[in-house]
């Protein structure tokens, strides 16, 4: 049957199909969105870990001696509380979609990395107050 053979219902049948393709490839191209997002928010985090020990090994001569610990603290929190954030959000974004032909992480994934983060930023912050560097 041609193109000018066709019915109305074989029509809106075409449309439909194709209307759902596209629809696949939006929600498989979220999925990759939102993966790139993690990763941006992961990298974010380690920005903050990163400018609280720089700010510590900087200013680590202040006095009194907890305060640049405290300020540097303060930095490797946020960056603790961003890997969370980060993480649940896009577990809830992943469990929301449906993968066509992209292959997601598992929202179990994206939570190991976000808590390996942490916990390793975690300890760098235990580490910067009970190191004892020579003067």
């Amino acid at each position: 049957m041609s193109d000018n053979e066709k019915t109305s219902n074989d029509l809106a049948e075409d449309r439909t199909d194709l209307a759902e393709d596209r629809t696949d490839w939006a929600e498989d191209r979220t999925i990759m969105a939102n993966e790139r997002t993690f990763a941006g928010w992961m990298r974010t985090g380690l920005a903050s870990v990163g400018i609280g020990l720089g700010f510590n090994a900087l200013f680590g001569k202040l006095e009194p001696t907890w305060v640049p610990k405290a300020i540097a603290t303060m930095f490797i929190l946020v960056g603790i509380f961003i890997f969370w954030a980060a993480q649940r959000n896009g577990c809830e974004v992943q469990v929301r979609m449906n993968a066509h032909r992209a292959s997601p992480i598992k929202p179990t994934n994206l939570r190991l990395v976000a808590g390996l983060m942490a916990l390793a930023s975690f300890l760098l912050a235990i580490g910067m107050w009970t190191i004892d560097l020579p003067d």
